[in-house]
């Protein structure tokens, strides 16, 4: 274990998917003084040579990894947090993952988009502590060891599923201290479906409206009325789920895209690099939530349809 002074022990954080949410954060967590380490695949050369460059409203800034690592192997002992940014798909598991590198008291953070994602990695290791988080954020990787951050950024962070602990308090204390806010939330399941309700219309409109960004989407009379009907039946689904989210909730999601700088959402940057999209995370979990209580969702539904054939030819052509 390394020392930043006398008595204080620097927290030891590993990265596992390495691109604007784990770049951008793993960055931010080395500012704050920790010992962060990167598990890198198509990045690796260039960031084990030049790190990571940062473009961002907070500050530009270079981030240069503890290690970089291409295997778990090549890490060392088990890491205080092991922080997840990898995208929710299918085919990535993420528990076989970080399996090699998870030891008895770390903590599994998980960076990631949708509504029960954490659910697999909680069965895996039902003796460590599973950090779920939700980053509020306009970041996007614009090439290798490059990571351009436009708009906000704060972060939602709690112990899943619920509560507070030492290690959360601990990593939101290291995320303020590095100029990012960092909310704990004793229930977080409840604030993913709160995210969910930006997420779940303006992900698939941005891509089945032919490559809108969040100011074309918001300025569209017709665009906008489906984004909060879709925003309407997250909330029912939440509230038959037990998540109950507040009234206002829908009016301010849209009112925060409004004064957001045009972007272009991560579903998006995703189609247009001709990538799997999170199809399943961001809209599939939430209408299986539906069924099983009974909702009835028809504008996800339809999004959902759409979207899938569109994620389907990415997949075909992929093969």
């Amino acid at each position: 274990m390394e020392y930043w002074s006398i008595g204080v022990m620097k927290q030891r954080i590993l990265v596992v998917g390495t691109g604007a949410i784990g770049g951008f954060y793993g960055g931010k967590l080395a500012q704050a003084g920790a010992s962060v380490s990167t598990l890198c695949r198509s990045d690796y050369e260039l960031v084990k040579s030049k790190g990571i460059t940062v473009t961002s409203t907070l500050g530009n800034f270079h981030f240069t990894p503890e290690k970089v690592i291409r295997d778990l192997g090549e890490y060392g002992p088990p890491p205080d947090y092991i922080l997840v940014g990898l995208k929710v798909l299918p085919e990535i598991d993420t528990a076989k993952i970080i399996k090699e590198m998870v030891g008895p008291e770390t903590a599994i953070v998980l960076l990631q988009n949708g509504v029960e994602i954490e659910e697999p990695v909680a069965r895996a290791f039902p003796d460590n502590e599973i950090i779920s988080g939700l980053a509020f954020i306009c970041a996007t990787r614009t090439g290798p060891g490059h990571i351009d951050h436009t708009d906000f950024g704060r972060l939602v962070i709690g112990r899943f599923p619920a509560g507070k602990s030492a290690k959360v308090e601990e990593l939101a204390t290291l995320f303020n201290d590095s100029g990012v806010v960092c909310e704990v939330s004793e229930d977080v399941v409840t604030a993913r479906w709160r995210k969910l309700v930006w997420n779940a219309p303006f992900n698939p409109i941005s891509v089945l409206g032919g490559g809108a960004d969040t100011k074309t989407m918001v300025e569209n009379p017709e665009s906008l009325e489906l984004a909060r009907n879709v925003m309407e039946e997250v909330c029912l689904i939440a509230a038959a789920a037990g998540h109950p989210l507040p009234g206002e909730v829908v009016q301010q999601n849209i009112d925060g895209t409004r004064a957001m700088a045009p972007y272009k959402s991560s579903m998006l940057v995703d189609f247009e690099a001709a990538r799997p999209m999170e199809v399943e995370a961001i809209l599939g979990n939430g209408l299986r939530v539906a069924k099983r209580h009974g909702v009835s969702a028809p504008h996800i539904e339809s999004l959902y349809g759409l979207l899938k054939l569109v994620d389907s030819k990415i997949r075909s052509q992929d093969k």
